[in-house]
């Protein structure tokens, strides 16, 4: 069996090569080799996230001072670059820190730098790197996002909805907009249509956020987002909702199109062990009885309470299944709980406890110990 790859794989040595290969092919006696023997100088050792950084830090030392003449080199990568293998989903890593260099490099020239974010987002989206200059050039940088938004090219449009997001996953918080996101909203409403599914899959990503800090602002645009209408605006809005789904939030079941107060009989929650090896998975099944005379649509996720290092317990919650119950009718869920070595997780040995949630409300658990290897 071929070895899992990691994330930080993305940017090895075939990335460093494409990176070579682009310089080589827009600066006239590009030392190549050179560039990569420092490139690749220790960067096996490092994380995702370091590895960028140490090769922004070795491109500073191979591109020019002046970073006007650098961001018209940079503009010519597009047209030369090695996009990587199509299967390969971490091509894209190639050229992070190179757009990133930009957010480090030309923050003091955010004319150049936005037209080069612009151009080169389609290598790698650029959704980290124009942060920098939302913070410090709002205006200019917010002129620039309107137009965009009208862009022939949905990476760029797709660069204004998740580029201002407030909460990106491993970019910069924009604290301005996680207090007041109103200057987003124009910006979501001109893409909220996008012919792309990968835009409007980036509008809903946005509002998600917003939702963490402002609910009822989000639901009250979601909710004038449903007329007209449309599968594509369902499907948004179902994804924009998903973390005020996942809380509970009494206001979001019904503009779903879920029941608000679901009559429901839960029994004979069990797992299927009560002591688990870490490693191994948590199997669990869970019996639902209608007990009302309607049709019912309901929400049903469950939650994961797990131990930390100090003792104390972190839930996590995922989904399980959204489904329509017939008046009267029972179901039976099961579901298999993993508990393997992941990067984004840590586990601790201890009691640990999965709850079902039904609209968001918890309903019934089950406990079992995490035991070590």
């Amino acid at each position: 069996m071929a070895e899992q790859r990691l994330m930080k794989d993305g940017l090895g040595v075939n990335a460093v090569e494409r990176i070579t290969h682009g310089l080589s092919a827009i600066i006239n006696g590009f030392p190549a080799n050179q560039f990569r023997q420092d490139a690749m100088n220790g960067l096996d050792a490092l994380e995702l996230k370091e590895r960028v950084r140490y090769i922004i830090a070795v491109l500073q030392q191979y591109l020019p001072n002046d970073f006007d003449e650098t961001s018209k080199l940079l503009m010519n990568l597009k047209s030369v670059w090695d996009y990587g293998d199509d299967n390969d989903p971490l091509r894209g890593f190639a050229a992070w820190p190179i757009i990133d260099y930009i957010g480090v490099h030309g923050l003091e020239h955010p004319k150049a730098s936005l037209s080069a974010l612009k151009h080169l987002t389609a290598l790698f989206s650029a959704e980290f790197a124009i942060r920098p200059f939302i913070v410090r050039y709002p205006d200019i940088t917010f002129a620039k996002l309107r137009k965009w938004c009208t862009d022939s090219d949905e990476h760029v449009r797709r660069l204004v909805s998740e580029g201002t997001r407030p909460r990106l996953p491993w970019g910069q918080q924009l604290s301005q907009f996680v207090s007041d996101p109103s200057p987003l909203l124009p910006l979501l409403e001109l893409l909220k249509d996008d012919e792309s599914e990968y835009v409007r899959r980036s509008v809903a990503n946005s509002l998600n956020d917003i939702s963490k800090d402002h609910p009822d602002l989000v639901i009250k645009t979601c909710r004038c987002w449903t007329k007209p209408k449309n599968k594509n605006r369902t499907k948004l809005i179902r994804h924009a909702l998903r973390t005020l789904v996942k809380s509970g939030h009494p206001d979001v079941f019904g503009l779903l199109g879920y029941t608000e107060t679901p009559q429901l009989s839960v029994q004979d929650m069990k797992v299927d062990s009560q002591n688990i090896k870490l490693g191994e998975s948590a199997n669990f099944t869970v019996l639902i009885t209608a007990t009302s005379s309607d049709i019912q649509n309901v929400v049903i996720d469950y939650a994961v309470h797990h131990v930390k290092a100090n003792g104390q317990s972190s839930t996590k919650v995922f989904k399980l299944k959204s489904t329509t119950i017939n008046p009267g009718e029972t179901i039976q869920l099961k579901k298999s709980h993993p508990f393997k070595k992941i990067t984004t997780r840590k586990y601790y040995t201890g009691q640990h406890s999965i709850e079902l949630l039904i609209n968001g409300m918890a309903v019934c658990s089950v406990e079992f110990q995490l035991l070590a290897l």
